[in-house]
């Protein structure tokens, strides 16, 4: 396991940021009952929820009622299917672009093909 040093060139404190972090789980390495959410900054960025709730459930509509229940808001269902919509034509560029198939089953044609 890898930590930065807490403090930065200026000597004030900032946050630590750990990587290659393993637990088990199951073992009970960890005292929790069970995992409640999981968080990863990695492509954060300011913009619509909506995107987010969209690239969980992307290729798997039959997903989206259990997202939105456990969500707790009144979502609009047909944002998310335009996020579903736009992700996979973009997608589908760079695939093509660097010598990917999105026409392979569950890929993303299939995704806009579900939209149709």
């Amino acid at each position: 396991m890898a930590a930065s040093d807490d403090r930065n060139p200026e000597g004030k404190t900032t946050d630590q940021i750990v990587d290659k972090v393993m637990a088990n789980l199951v073992s009970g390495a960890i005292a929790i009952p069970e995992v409640t959410g999981v968080i990863d900054w990695s492509e954060a960025a300011p913009g619509d929820p909506l995107y987010d709730l969209a690239i969980l459930t992307l290729g798997h509509e039959e997903r989206l009622g259990d997202l939105l229940a456990g969500y707790g808001t009144d979502v609009d269902r047909d944002v998310i299917r335009a996020w579903w919509s736009l992700r996979s034509l973009l997608a589908s560029r760079w695939l093509i672009e660097h010598g990917f198939d999105p026409s392979l089953p569950g890929c993303e044609f299939d995704v806009l093909r579900s939209r149709m």
